[in-house]
């Protein structure tokens, strides 16, 4: 009987140090860091609804962990085997198997960020589309030709430009040119409240005047409480049938024939285009630049004033007017007499 108990108390014993030699390989195990990948980086999709066997084998054969059964461990080790999330993963250096299906839980995703400022226009942005690796300028001007995600908004319109929202957008690696386009299409329309669209309306603007009149907002002043006023400018210029002279419109139509050089001259206002308000009549076109939230806004409730002139204060300020003799009395100090101090050396 004691010969019994002896052997007996044996296998327990052998079975307990197989168990914690067991554990301890185990650990060990999920917690040593392996890349098996030959690149500096490896990414792997993780499709939704997959469980923690088909997800393993995926990371198993993209070298990112040593075996099936290590995952398998560590997902049973760490309780996470309901948190792991789909979604495309990168994978740049040795990791546990720990630290994997941490990085799974967490939902540590791999995301491209691209940011398109207030201002730019669709050439604009597919050089920073292209500056940003995402695609090539080509495949993104082809996409913003296409102008029928905006199509029930602007009959008219014979692309997006104006209809590009500038944003920040979070996306996948290999997000192609027309669903970027279409995401910043879908943003604008989503800016563009209904509520946004009657104010236009009650201003005797169509849709598309009012991201026109934003756009000249958004081109001539970044400072806040100056938009309503630009606004102001325009529609009123608009409305008693003179001329916009605005800048931006001109060099904007040089930019579209290619012949902009980086400074606008005095021979470049009597260029002909549609876009150019000094030599036509009313808003130009179309929009002639991306604006901004704050510049939409503007555009569909423009400040009440009477003002019908404004000129740069050199220090992206403006000055306002209400007459033309006002206006030039305001062009002589703040242009002709600022420069000719400049010029001399004298305070501006």
């Amino acid at each position: 009987m004691k010969r019994i108990l002896r052997a007996v108390l044996v296998v327990v014993v052998l079975l307990g140090v197989i168990s914690v030699a067991a554990t301890y390989v185990g650990y060990s195990r999920v917690n040593e860091r392996f890349k098996g990948y030959p690149d500096t980086e490896t990414f792997i999709e993780i499709p939704s609804g997959a469980g923690p066997a088909a997800i393993g084998q995926r990371l198993v054969d993209a070298g990112v962990v040593r075996d099936p059964v290590t995952f398998r461990a560590a997902v049973w080790l760490s309780g996470r085997a309901r948190d792991l999330k789909a979604g495309e993963y990168q994978f740049d250096r040795p990791l546990s198997a720990f630290e994997v299906v941490d990085k799974l839980a967490r939902g540590d995703v791999y995301k491209r960020l691209i940011t398109f400022r207030e201002g730019l226009t669709i050439a604009e942005m597919a050089a920073t589309y292209e500056e940003s690796k995402l695609g090539t300028r080509a495949d993104f001007v082809a996409a913003a030709r296409d102008a029928s995600p905006i199509r029930d908004l602007d009959p008219e319109a014979k692309d997006l430009e104006g209809y590009l929202f500038p944003e920040t957008y979070t996306l996948r690696r290999d997000t192609p040119a027309r669903a970027l386009v279409e995401q910043m299409a879908a943003l604008f329309e989503k800016t563009m409240t209904p509520a946004m669209r009657e104010s236009a309306k009650a201003h005797g603007l169509t849709l598309r005047e009012a991201v026109t009149l934003a756009s000249l907002v958004e081109k001539e002043t970044a400072v806040p409480e100056e938009r309503p006023l630009v606004a102001a400018v325009y529609l009123n210029r608009k409305n008693i049938g003179m001329a916009m002279q605005a800048d931006p419109t001109v060099i904007f139509a040089l930019q579209r024939s290619g012949q902009y050089t980086g400074n606008l001259r005095r021979d470049d206002l009597q260029f002909d285009s549609p876009y150019n308000t000094y030599r036509y009549p009313g808003l130009p076109p179309g929009p002639i630049a991306a604006p901004g939230r704050a510049a939409l806004e503007a555009a569909v409730a423009p400040a009440k004033v009477d003002y019908l002139y404004f000129v740069s204060k050199n220090d992206g300020s403006h000055v306002f007017a209400r007459t033309l003799d006002e206006h030039n009395r305001n062009v002589y100090q703040w242009q002709i007499q600022y420069f000719r101090r400049k010029k001399t050396g004298g305070s501006p």
